[in-house]
């Protein structure tokens, strides 16, 4: 029953990361460019979820985001899926009682996810390569994610160990001895 609500939680803030992302953020804006909160969030639910959480709720918002704002269908599917194996293969090798780390993990998550969106526009839809402009719009994000992970580390973390604890157990010392 547990895990039934933590996938309504989950699926709420889905929602409302959208609702932030699409409205809120469009106002706060650095050079105009805006956090990607749905990055934070799959990596999020792969660091403290079950193995494949990560992955099966990557894929499946990276698909309602490209239904509802994306110009082609896969795109942030693909992303977003990638992003949350990508919290199962950090899951295993690093630890998330640290901010740093969980910086450092967002800031590389970031880099991927916008990497793969635009080498899967510029094979598909062949837009022009401008490196320096792509760069400037990634280190800005990077930035952003940053900034408001630090700020809800607290609440990621107590919210994360909470599933983690429903869906992995209590087997913190096991893991490392």
């Amino acid at each position: 029953m547990r895990k039934v609500i933590i996938n309504i939680a989950l699926i709420i803030t889905t929602i409302i990361l959208y609702i932030l992302q699409a409205n809120l953020f469009n106002w706060f804006t650095i050079a105009g460019v805006m956090p990607n909160l749905f990055v934070i969030f799959i990596l999020f639910i792969g660091l403290f979820g079950s193995k494949t959480m990560g992955t099966i709720y990557g894929l499946t918002v990276g698909l309602f985001l490209d239904f509802v704002i994306g110009a082609r269908i896969g795109v942030n599917c693909l992303g977003l899926g990638i992003i949350g194996f990508l919290a199962m293969i950090f899951d295993k090798n690093f630890s998330k009682d640290s901010r740093m780390t969980i910086m450092v993990m967002v800031m590389v998550a970031t880099i991927i996810f916008e990497v793969i969106v635009y080498l899967i526009n510029y094979i598909i839809v062949s837009i022009n390569v401008e490196i320096i402009n792509f760069i400037r719009i990634l280190a800005i994000e990077v930035l952003y994610n940053v900034i408001l992970t630090i700020i809800t580390y607290p609440i990621i973390q107590k919210a994360g160990y909470y599933i983690e604890n429903e869906y992995k157990g209590n087997k913190i010392l096991t893991r490392y001895f």
